[in-house]
């Protein structure tokens, strides 16, 4: 519990009543006080008097204390009121409703928190999951998108900081570290709009790119309905980084949902694309295409399958394309003008991307 949310309520009742106000913790420390000079002094007397009775107002010294509600049987905190007369009595009374209220309000949003990455992590069982949120008034079944920012190079520990603020209003939004590198995001969603999630992982980047100077990769899962789901989404943030890494990689901001193809690629055994490689190109290999063959390939894809508009792209005249995909049927057998060949071809390529990835060259 931060004391520092203590602090701010005492200050605020200092214009309230001329009664010194505070907070001790169950040693007798005091946390937390509008006469700042009193911080940090120790009453353990304090704290065995209110041990021997941890529910009802006490008196002790020339100070009137109330233990703050605890989930155990021991108190954690004590609200105490300078003076012993009726009017202190009053007054800790009601301190401590108010000291109550910003404890539990403090205590599940830290819990809540601890409870979202203890699910993204799967380090709770399925059952444990409805007990726990229904311990915690948690929503279950809200629509939620998963985001996972990656730093790229250098990390900044303020990183968390920047991001954490951009979602501090909302009780229902989460921001975890991860690990160094790493940060996850859990926001409630009005509805599950692809466009809004975009936006909201633009505001994401451009916020820490402006505030940091620091580069980031962002991976968005599929949007869930039920809280039992946040693992998967976290999973499918992390994959979209990963196949982003490898088939989109001029892409900062990548979503599950539009990997496509990439993504059943990364799924695949090693030995099942080496396979596939060798089937598709009996007569050479993929490497026996030079680099300026290959540029001709992406761009005549790029331009879905147009010849003419492929030869405008390149500037060279659609005879001389006609020619280089002659050659490029010759070489392998396959002819990028018929639909069929064309696919084959551009997974073949998009197979051959992933191994090099994997270090296998060959």
């Amino acid at each position: 519990m931060s004391s520092r949310v203590f602090q701010s309520i005492v200050l605020q009742m200092k214009e309230c009543t001329d009664r010194v106000i505070g907070v001790i913790d169950d040693q007798g420390t005091v946390v937390s006080c509008n006469q700042l000079t009193w911080i940090g002094e120790k009453w353990e007397g304090a704290a065995s008097a209110l041990n021997v009775n941890e529910s009802a107002v006490i008196i002790y010294g020339d100070k009137t204390f109330k233990p703050l509600a605890s989930r155990s049987s021991h108190f954690d905190y004590a609200a105490f009121v300078q003076g012993s007369d009726e009017q202190a009595r009053l007054i800790c009374s009601m301190v401590t409703v108010a000291l109550n209220s910003a404890k539990t309000y403090y205590e599940e949003k830290y819990d809540k928190t601890a409870f979202v990455k203890s699910i993204i992590s799967d380090n709770i069982l399925l059952g444990d999951i409805y007990v726990r949120a229904k311990e915690l008034h948690f929503a279950s079944e809200a629509q939620r998108a998963v985001f996972l920012v990656r730093q790229v190079g250098s990390a900044e520990i303020a990183a968390v900081d920047v991001v954490q603020n951009m979602f501090s209003d909302g009780q229902e939004d989460f921001v975890i570290s991860i690990n160094e590198t790493d940060i996850a995001v859990i926001k409630m969603l009005a509805d599950g709009d692809s466009k809004e999630i975009y936006k909201i992982a633009k505001s994401i980047e451009d916020n820490l790119t402006q505030t940091l100077k620091i580069k980031t990769t962002i991976g968005i899962g599929t949007v869930v309905g039920h809280i039992r789901d946040l693992a998967r989404a976290y999973k499918e943030a992390g994959v979209a980084i990963d196949v982003g890494k490898v088939f989109d990689t001029e892409k900062t901001i990548i979503n599950y949902e539009n990997l496509g193809i990439g993504r059943l690629i990364y799924q695949l055994p090693t030995v099942m694309c080496e396979m596939f490689l060798q089937e598709v190109f009996k007569k050479n290999p993929i490497d026996a295409l030079d680099q300026e063959t290959l540029f001709t390939i992406n761009k005549f894809f790029e331009n879905n399958l147009n010849v003419s508009e492929t030869a405008r792209k390149l500037f060279v005249h659609r005879n001389t394309l006609v020619y280089r995909l002659e050659k490029i049927k010759k070489l392998t057998g396959l002819d990028l003008r018929e639909f069929d060949d064309a696919i084959t071809f551009k997974v073949a390529l998009m197979v051959k991307k992933y191994l090099v990835s994997r270090g296998i060259e060959s």
